[in-house]
């Protein structure tokens, strides 16, 4: 009896001394495997729960209009960030002219690798979502009540519209200004297509060229930076944006708006690429977006509820004068420069599965509301 109650008491102090301490190490170094496992896990539960919201694939017919709510349609925001720098030095941005040629656009597209789907995003109602009280929502991904962005929405621009004539108050530029478009309105997709290309009147610089046309049109002063930013470096574009837009702003103190124009890039899982549309008076535009900043703390955004503001007066006047044509404003923690100005601005305009032509509509009716806010 007492040998069997030693043997037990050393198994203990066995336990105690080294399984124990053994096990909480082994845990506690491998964690993070367990925690990636979990987050897998999660992922494929929202996987699932999103095919059960979207249907079967085959359930929607490529080129039907949808505008039910769906945790699909929440989540296809670009999710596009700021990437690592990769060195001190920031590169010097490419003339578009200059490199027309370096990527061209791919030619022979014939094989149907995959669908394009049109979509148009419609009317909110979930909590996330408010609306405008001159037309549009704004998506809220920050944890600042809906009640205070409502009130900011309602205050008067951050900055005033007159202007002299020949000192710009516009800036267009473009950190991504290879994304490009499919040249055709088709159903399909080539996966040779990779939605890029230094072609400025296939990418989206063209856009820009057509929201600049309609400034000059109305006489309203701008500047429109052509330089590629993501040539040579794609990681380094937004720090070389950066430091262009800080010279322009040096050399022209009169700009009060800087909208930095891109191509968002919307897919379902199974390939599907979505291409945002509306129709405006009788001919389809890419739908846009446009992406209002907060600070997440760092105090590295001081303004940005100035720039909030401007995004809603812009999202109202945009819906207003050409319903549909907007997806509602998301604002969420990120950065994309805009602590350069109180009229800072990011937009999408389409996706890659929209058409040249409807991007470029959309830039012809972007700028004719922004002339429309300094006229």
């Amino acid at each position: 009896m007492e040998l069997k109650i030693v043997c037990r008491r050393a198994v203990l102090v066995i336990f105690g001394a080294f399984v124990l301490p053994m096990t909480i190490f082994g845990f506690a170094r491998y964690s993070h495997k367990f925690t990636a496992i979990a987050e897998g896990a999660s992922r494929l539960m929202l996987v699932k729960e999103r095919k059960k919201s979207v249907g079967p694939k085959q359930a929607v017919p490529a080129g039907a209009e949808i505008s039910e709510f769906s945790y699909w349609d929440i989540a296809t925001a670009k999710e596009e960030t700021e990437p690592e720098r990769t060195s001190a030095e920031i590169p010097s941005p490419l003339p578009a002219d200059d490199i027309n040629d370096l990527i061209p656009y791919p030619t022979g597209l014939t094989d149907h690798d995959g669908v394009i789907q049109k979509y148009t995003y419609g009317h909110y109602d979930d909590d996330a979502f408010f609306d405008l009280d001159g037309g549009g929502q704004v998506r809220n991904c920050t944890d600042i009540p809906n009640r205070e962005l409502i009130e900011l929405s309602r205050e008067d621009l951050p900055f005033d519209t007159e202007f002299n004539e020949g000192e710009p108050v516009i800036l267009i530029y473009h950190t991504h200004a290879t994304e490009s478009f499919a040249l055709e309105d088709k159903e399909w997709y080539d996966k040779d297509f990779y939605g890029k290309t230094t072609e400025r009147d296939k990418n989206i610089i063209s856009v820009g060229d057509r929201i600049c046309a309609k400034l000059d049109e109305a006489g309203v002063p701008y500047i429109h930076d052509t330089l590629v930013h993501d040539q040579p470096s794609y990681d380094d574009a937004y720090y070389s944006s950066r430091d262009a837009v800080q010279k322009i702003l040096a050399k022209y103190p009169s700009i009060k708006v800087c909208l930095d124009v891109h191509r968002d890039g919307i897919e379902r899982e199974d390939g599907t690429r979505i291409a945002p549309v509306a129709d405006i008076d009788g001919r389809e535009a890419a739908q846009i977006m446009l992406i209002s900043c907060a600070d997440e703390g760092s105090g590295d955004l001081p303004d940005f509820r100035e720039n909030f503001k401007f995004a809603c007066k812009l999202q109202s006047r945009l819906e207003s004068e050409h319903n549909g044509l907007t997806r509602p404003v998301l604002f969420d923690t990120r950065f994309y420069n805009q602590d350069l100005s109180t009229g800072a601005l990011l937009i999408e305009v389409g996706s890659h599965g929209n058409s040249l032509e409807q991007a470029q509509y959309s830039g012809e009716l972007i700028g004719e509301t922004l002339a429309g806010l300094f006229s």
